[in-house]
């Protein structure tokens, strides 16, 4: 028996269980020793009972009793063992509260630490059997209990309970020898006790950071509609180091991200925090998937050289996977790179699986060759799964086996995304994976001609109004007149912006878009490869206001590179704020 503690660290052992018809000439006792039967045949018809912690309140565990503040603390069953079926002798099941009165052996065990022995069970009347807990009395006395052993469960200076040891049918008592194997095998109960204790503690943590790392509410905005699983891997190797993402881009893009971190444990899931976070200031950045995916293998690479030891730089070892894609409603065209992941499926309307020839690039934290970037268009309707290797890879099976076995049932159209999900994880040859496992799938939205217009226009001054004219126009069209004034001062100041910082060729053109979808969102692109700033100008300087005033106008505001020049954003809430 045991205060009650952490309920995940519960663990069930027996010791000492009954021996029944022959009897071997040794009997195993403990790791690395071996007893003779003489020593155990003593304790070979005893009824141990362990008794671990859980956490529950403070209140009394027994029904209509109420807490002392010299009472003994919570008690809680956590293992039986008997020589009679069903254990008839115990008033308390596995797993269920246990009274233990403040003045019984138990408690002092507990409170001393030190072994009760007691050859002759006293259950004369007056002793504390009769004072405090008539139900057992009645049990020693119809079952003729008549020995009893109390040994502390000791692990690294605590004591995590207690074990119990009462004789019933043979008639000769406990011995000091009987008490000094009950012991040994007592402390090394513990050392596993503590040792599970502490690994699923461990455990428990690791897995409680990765799921509070991963996205809670994930959406694909306008570009696609998102579903997801993730399932840990069994207890035997530890949670790993899987992350996904889905992370709205400007322009009413969406970027899916899968990753998996080499190796299992808290250290894993803390660096999978750590890539997602840098993953998510990259792409605020807006840059292009095997842009992303260089500077994401810089910053692993950095982390790995700060936490390696200064006298052994050998030992800065870091590696992790990554599938990055980035899908446009516009074009509907996605691209994508990839860092030694596992290729993206992808299934078409009508439910045929291909896996794109992707170049497989280096695991993240080599360094070793540049990323490549693909891009494909997709028809709408399409699905986009990515996942990571803990679906489609197991030790008795080559890796083409698993994908084709994902392919097989990912290849259901109209089937909703949730049951797709639900339909791939369920193909696993088992139920506790030895690895992680990670599946994201997006099915690809498009947005109609009706929700984008866009103008090329010569670059010189007189065309700004032209473009707040042209915005206006649209603007009235679409229904959205409360945000015309706001978006001919953003319009005025980007295109502004284009004509006084472009390059000055005559030739040159400077795009505008307006693209309405969950936002407004205005875009100005130029052939200048400058990106602008925010400034704070004071009172008495006569330029820098302009992207000042973009960002008070709009919502979100950036630039992003585009091949030919530069491409600056603005967005406004369709609905104004109150």
């Amino acid at each position: 028996m045991s205060p009650k503690a952490d309920r995940r660290g519960s663990v069930s052992r027996s010791w000492a269980r009954p021996v029944r018809g022959s009897e071997p000439p040794w009997m195993s006792c403990g790791p690395g020793r071996n007893w003779p039967t003489s020593r155990c045949r003593s304790l070979r018809t005893s009824s141990p009972s362990t008794l671990r912690s859980r956490s529950r309140s403070a209140r009394s565990p027994w029904p209509g009793s109420a807490r002392r503040a010299d009472a003994s603390p919570p008690f809680c069953r956590a293992g039986l063992a008997s020589i009679h079926q069903a254990s008839p002798e115990s008033l308390f099941a596995r797993g269920k509260p246990v009274f233990v009165p403040p003045t019984s052996p138990f408690t002092s065990v507990l409170r001393s630490g030190k072994s009760h022995f007691e050859p002759i069970l006293d259950t004369s009347p007056g002793t504390w059997l009769d004072h405090h807990d008539p139900a057992r009395a009645e049990k020693i006395r119809a079952h003729r209990m008549h020995s009893l052993m109390v040994v502390p469960i000791h692990a690294r200076g605590a004591v995590l309970g207690v074990a119990v040891f009462v004789r019933m049918q043979d008639r000769l008592p406990f011995e000091e020898d009987d008490l000094l194997l009950a012991e040994e095998l007592v402390s090394w109960a513990a050392l596993a006790l503590d040792n599970a204790r502490q690994y699923a503690r461990e455990r428990s943590a690791a897995l409680a950071l990765q799921r509070f790392l991963l996205p809670h509410r994930a959406t694909g905005g306008s570009a696609a509609d998102v579903a997801w699983r993730y399932l840990p891997a069994d207890s035997h190797h530890g949670v790993g180091g899987d992350w996904f993402d889905v992370i709205p881009l400007p322009g009413a893009r969406v970027a899916l991200v899968v990753g998996d971190v080499v190796g299992h444990g808290i250290n894993a899931a803390a660096t999978m925090g750590q890539l997602r976070t840098a993953v998510h200031t990259l792409a605020d950045m807006d840059m292009p998937p095997d842009e992303l995916l260089a500077r994401l293998d810089e910053q692993v690479i950095r982390l790995a050289e700060a936490e390696a030891d200064p006298l052994d730089p050998a030992t800065a070892t870091m590696a992790a996977t990554c599938l990055y894609a980035v899908y446009d409603p516009v074009t509907r065209c996605c691209t994508m790179a990839r860092a030694g992941h596992p290729p993206p499926a992808i299934i078409d309307p009508h439910g045929g699986v291909t896996f794109p020839d992707l170049p497989s690039g280096a695991p993240l934290g080599l360094g070793l060759v540049p990323f490549e970037s693909v891009t494909l268009e997709l028809p709408e309707g399409s699905v986009l799964a990515l996942y990571t290797d803990g679906l489609v890879e197991a030790r008795n099976q080559d890796i083409d086996v698993g994908m084709n076995r994902l392919a097989t049932a990912l290849a259901q159209p109209g089937l909703p995304l949730e049951d797709l999900c639900s339909s791939a994880v369920d193909t696993l040859p088992t139920r506790a994976p030895n690895d992680d496992v990670t599946l994201l799938l997006a099915r690809t939205r498009s947005l109609s001609p009706h929700q984008v217009s866009s103008w090329q226009l010569p670059d010189a001054p007189a065309v700004v109004s032209r473009a707040r004219a042209l915005a206006t126009r649209q603007l009235t069209q679409w229904g959205l007149e409360h945000l015309i004034e706001s978006t001919q001062l953003i319009v005025s100041e980007l295109v502004t912006n284009a004509v006084r910082h472009g390059n000055g060729d005559c030739n040159s053109t400077i795009g505008l878009r307006l693209i309405r979808h969950e936002v407004l969102t205005c875009e100005v692109s130029d052939t200048s490869h400058s990106h602008p700033r925010l400034r704070h100008p004071r009172a008495t300087d006569e330029n820098g206001r302009g992207i000042l005033l973009v960002k008070q106008l709009s919502h979100r505001w950036g630039t992003r590179c585009a091949p030919d020049g530069k491409l600056i954003w603005a967005e406004q809430q369709l609905t104004p704020t109150p």
